[in-house]
């Protein structure tokens, strides 16, 4: 007996989590109708435990089943269709890459859900997490996404429910406002990318990314490069938005500071972890190592283009930051310099051997899944604290330690892995990083991150000193919390110790496997 006798064929396991997705949004919908608004609050419960679930999925349904599986259905199956692991008519690959960013969009999910619970707004508002999850049901798509049309579906059916969470709290003016710059700057930048993917096919006569870099790279194809670079400039125009790089960031502090917070906490790890993994996708199988037109390195090209961002965004996030007097904004320039420093992997991939290529790639994976954890903790406090007391001012931060010294510590947990100190995620993730650009003969790239990095500690510090020294009039007011956020803080905070010490070498040796299969060489 095998999976085939229940009518699970290799098709349908690759999309087991979003058919999971879908069921679970029918759930939704169907409390929110039927239960009274007092026990609406359980709404939050449900999804985080049925996302949490469903995050587990991919860890069991492991691309070797899946291929094992496919082999049953058919024996005949070549070597070439083995390792291309496509479905759906080739619309989706699942491979290593997907699983592990699988896995970051629904545990992001989960914990964003289980954070909203108590959130003045939007606790006991079903539709919330019925649009949270149908965007994550796009990340997922995103992760596995080998087809231009497939890849802009699932690019939209991330963005779109984005769009309505970050203006959610309708009385509330800087939601409002978050949410129609966001939609705005997103419509353009998606019409961006959309001319870009419809150059690509033009140029090429098929959507298939894998199929593109054939057509590229065959003999029959010579021709004036300017009109190909310029399609990838559009795409990578697109990929920038989407992950808060610069030029292309204007966008982050006004939606992070008006957007409710479990909503930017969920934007700036999901939407960037699923963007990544897409980037890296996309970058590998179109412009991949040796892929020449006319006379132009296509990969050369890109390289440095992703160069010129992480330089910027590293270095113009961390120097923004440094003046910012709300938490939020200043995590929404954290995010950007943090994009930056994860860029450094993705320019990394200029390697010159297949085992170097795969480490920058694994160094960006490894960077994403501990980013999720560490920013999902500092954000979870900062919920905690806003809702509390009505600010989110950096100075009203004031004696935090003494009205909640197990908040204070878990916000300095996770402002240390931001900055990079051992031994939080954060130092793992950037040691990765930057050992990738060394390998890649960019150690000058490594050096402007470690220089960003010190510049980055000083005001994740200024943030903790006022925790710990300042005074303020309320220390004698504690900050309580349900157990709920208390499972929250605690998963956060165990897995950005975990990742920093136990199970850093695990998890990279597991984001190393995911990135040898995008380079079959």
């Amino acid at each position: 007996m095998n999976v085939n006798d229940f009518g699970l064929g290799p098709n349908l396991m690759t999309v087991i989590p979003e058919f999971g997705l879908a069921a679970l949004a029918f759930i939704v919908l169907v409390l929110d109708l039927r239960w009274s608004e007092n026990r609406r609050r359980y709404i939050a419960i449900v999804s985080g435990i049925g996302l949490g679930i469903l995050a587990l999925i991919p860890l069991l349904v492991t691309p070797e089943l899946v291929r094992q599986t496919a082999l049953t259905v058919n024996p005949n199956l070549s070597a070439g269709a083995q390792a291309a692991m496509s479905f759906w008519g080739g619309m989706i690959r699942y491979d290593t890459l997907t699983q592990i960013f699988k896995v970051m969009v629904l545990a992001a999910a989960s914990l964003t859900c289980l954070m909203s619970i108590d959130v003045h707004g939007i606790g006991k508002k079903g539709e919330f997490y019925l649009i949270l999850i149908v965007s994550a049901l796009g990340m997922t798509l995103m992760a596995g996404s080998s087809d231009l049309i497939m890849a802009f579906l699932a690019l939209e059916t991330t963005s779109i429910p984005l769009y309505i969470l970050a203006g959610f709290r309708r009385g509330d003016q800087r939601s409002m406002e978050s949410g129609m710059k966001y939609f705005l700057f997103g419509s353009f930048a998606s019409a961006i990318m959309l001319y870009g993917f419809s150059l690509l096919y033009g140029f090429s006569g098929t959507t298939n990314i894998y199929s593109i870099a054939q057509v590229f790279n065959s003999e029959t194809f010579a021709s004036n490069p300017l009109p190909v670079l310029g399609a990838m400039v559009l795409v990578i125009v697109g990929f920038g938005f989407k992950i808060s790089a610069v030029p292309f960031h204007f966008w982050t502090p006004d939606v992070y500071e008006g957007a409710p917070t479990p909503v930017t906490a969920f934007l700036s790890v999901a939407s960037k972890a699923a963007s990544f993994a897409l980037l890296l996708r996309f970058l590998i199988a179109v412009f991949p190592a040796g892929a020449v037109i006319g006379s132009a390195d296509m990969q050369s090209f890109w390289v440095q283009l992703v160069v010129a961002s992480a330089v910027i965004s590293m270095t113009l996030g961390n120097l923004v930051a440094l003046a910012q007097k709300n938490i939020k904004r200043l995590l929404a320039y954290s995010s950007i310099a943090q994009a930056g420093y994860t860029l450094i992997g993705v320019a990394a991939i200029q390697a010159l051997t297949p085992e170097g290529q795969a480490t920058a790639v694994a160094s960006v994976s490894f960077y994403m899944f501990m980013y999720v954890f560490t920013n999902l903790l500092s954000f979870a406090v900062v919920i905690l604290f806003s809702e509390a007391t009505g600010s989110e001012t950096i100075a009203d931060l004031a004696g935090l330690s003494r009205r909640s010294p197990m908040l204070a510590l878990l916000m300095t947990v996770g402002l240390l892995s931001l900055a990079g100190v051992p031994p939080a995620a954060g130092f793992m993730g950037k040691f990765f990083l930057f050992q990738a650009a060394v390998e890649a003969n960019l150690t000058w790239l490594a050096i402007v991150g470690v220089l960003n990095a010190i510049i980055g500690l000083y005001y994740y510090l200024v943030v903790i000193k006022v925790m710990y020294v300042d005074h303020s009039e309320d220390e004698d007011k504690p900050i309580p919390f349900s157990p709920t956020y208390a499972w929250v803080l605690g998963i956060t905070a165990i897995m950005v110790i975990l990742l920093g010490t136990v199970l850093a070498q695990p998890v990279f040796t597991w984001a190393l496997q995911s990135a040898r299969g995008l380079f079959p060489a």
